[in-house]
């Protein structure tokens, strides 16, 4: 069997190997947006990079984050009923993979607070959500929460593209992207 383009697929990859790293490899060449989740637990921030953000519905105002069952944040979030998002710019790689497990003591991120919960300083988007539904995925649970409140900036997005993360230059008004 081969594919539009003339590549051979096996039956088995296209029917999925079992093996999560195909899995990645192949839904990792879908350029993403990369934000951070965050928590507040008492006086501790829980936080943790995500690809897994966006719009659902302008009217009433919902998003949506996919977060990891095994991740601190999940039962953090479950817990208060809330949480903050903030779209990544492209400075904040070493943030963006300080929250995705690989602690990284240069990344020195910095939160302001808006009603209770903490936001990253610098973001491109910041949004605060009460979370209205949850629902089970597999091992992550997709939080729906109603918007509370928003602010952004321009600037440059950080991207997630095939475990790599890069920007793009986009005008505003023009059509071409740089990567």
């Amino acid at each position: 069997m081969t594919s539009a383009t003339g590549h051979p697929f096996s039956a088995a990859r296209l029917a999925g190997t079992g093996d999560p790293r195909d899995y990645s490899r192949a839904l990792g060449r879908f350029a993403t947006g990369v934000a951070v989740v965050t928590v507040a637990d008492g006086e501790e921030v829980r936080a943790a990079t995500v690809n897994g953000f966006l719009s659902v519905s302008m009217d009433p105002p919902l998003v949506l984050v996919s977060v990891g069952e095994r991740s601190g944040l999940h039962d953090a979030v479950r817990a208060t009923g809330r949480y903050g998002v903030s779209v990544l710019a492209d400075e904040h790689r070493a943030v963006a993979w300080h929250f995705a497990g690989e602690p990284n003591p240069d990344a020195r991120p910095s939160f302001s607070w808006l009603d209770g919960l903490p936001l990253l300083e610098g973001a491109l988007a910041r949004v605060c959500a009460r979370v209205v539904d949850a629902n089970p995925a597999g091992d992550h649970t997709l939080y729906l929460g109603l918007v509370e409140h928003l602010d952004w900036r321009d600037g440059r997005p950080l991207l997630f593209f095939t475990g790599a993360s890069g920007a793009v230059d986009v005008g505003l008004g023009e059509a071409s992207f740089l990567v």
